[in-house]
């Protein structure tokens, strides 16, 4: 048997892609539909050297992270729902204080408690706009468990690149459903690792002075450099600052240095597009709906394709206006009350051709939920 050929849970593919990128701690604190994850780290992070910590709340399991990535080491927690609410402060504080993490989210029914133990993707605003103030934020998805074990490495490569928070919105039926995963050979997948500054002991560090590439170097808190982190608006030293210059012009790299990137950032996958007459947008889980309907639809000479979103923030709207700029119509594919399909009728040449199919029950959405919404969008001569 191959032993880099594995049958399981998308969880466990979330784990195995975090250990390919080169996680060295975790802290987090057990909640359905994501616990595996955890439990999974608590085992495996030891074997490699790495420190498994689970804490005694959420928030107390991101701010951990925090602390631990700022000596240097790569980061991640894990959590869902009313988890993912209480890491929304430090959150904030990691995209000012510009510490690389990454923060998984197995999306499950809500608001509040809401229906722990099914599926849904009701969390895509909340990543973006959960905490406050003026900000920039990361957050990828996938359907498959190949797609997991790859955007988890993706997370850890972009967190590392942009000093910045990333975070994967997973979603129940992902998490727990089993499938097969090919862990690539070592080095097959690039991975990037901390840009450490090249400035000996001694010699003054700026923490918050980017690059002409506007990277910024680091230094492990507690070696070589002394240095401020505040979650308060600060200069290049990272001391506090209400200088309207030092304000505006950190806020405009915090994020720019995400908005100015998307190109870079976007992740998406095609199937079918290239005749679509009709295009089925989606993601997580209902990505594999919309696939399935499209493979059958496409046997019976219909000409229907997907564009699976990979990168929900930053929305990649100028891809979206693309690739639907053709089509008859846009059929967003989702569960949850039309939050990406807002994103989509904001950036689609005509928002009078987007629709929604959605699920809101708990319950996986099916072919036939689609199937309905599609006859009537073409009874009407869309």
């Amino acid at each position: 048997m191959n032993k880099n050929i594995k049958f399981v849970q998308g969880n466990e593919a979330c784990v195995e892609g975090a250990i390919y990128a080169g996680i060295d701690f975790f802290a987090g604190y057990p909640i359905t539909p994501s616990t595996e994850i955890a439990e999974l780290l608590s085992r495996r992070l030891p074997q490699k050297g790495g420190k498994f910590v689970q804490m005694e709340d959420e928030i107390a399991s991101v701010c951990a992270i925090l602390g631990a990535s700022l000596t240097g080491h790569k980061v991640m927690t894990a959590t869902s729902g009313p988890g993912f609410s209480l890491k929304q402060e430090a959150i904030g504080y990691a995209c000012m204080a510009e510490i690389p993490c990454v923060i998984v989210n197995v999306q499950r029914g809500g608001p509040s408690t809401g229906n722990p133990t099914h599926v849904g993707q009701g969390d895509i605003n909340q990543a973006r706009w959960g905490t406050h103030g003026d900000h920039s934020i990361i957050a990828l998805t996938a359907s498959n468990h190949q797609d997991v074990f790859e955007m988890t490495i993706e997370a850890f490569n972009l967190a590392e690149t942009y000093r910045t928070p990333v975070i994967l919105l997973f979603d129940e039926a992902v998490g727990h459903m089993r499938e097969k995963l090919v862990i690539p050979e070592k080095n097959e997948i690039p991975i990037v690792n901390r840009l450490r500054t090249a400035l000996k002991k001694g010699v003054d560090y700026h923490p918050y002075l980017p690059r002409e590439d506007g990277r910024l170097p680091m230094s492990d808190f507690g070696g070589d450099h002394r240095y401020n982190v505040t979650g308060l608006l600060h200069d290049m030293w990272g001391f506090p600052s209400n200088d309207p210059k030092v304000v505006k012009g950190l806020l405009h790299h915090l994020n720019d240095k995400i908005s100015n990137n998307i190109h870079r950032i976007t992740r998406y996958k095609e199937h079918y597009l290239e005749d679509a007459e009709y295009i089925l947008i989606s993601y997580g889980s209902s990505a594999r709906t919309a696939i399935h309907i499209a493979k059958n639809r496409r046997a019976r000479n219909e000409k229907l394709g997907v564009l699976e979103l990979q990168s929900l923030w930053p929305f990649p709207k100028e891809m979206v206006r693309e690739k639907c700029r053709n089509a008859k119509a846009v059929l967003v594919v989702e569960m949850n009350m039309g939050q990406v399909l807002a994103q989509v009728k904001a950036c689609i040449d005509r928002p009078e051709t987007v629709f929604l199919a959605n699920r809101i029950d708990g319950e996986l959405i099916t072919p036939s939920d689609v199937k309905s919404i599609l006859r009537v969008i073409q009874g009407r001569g869309v």
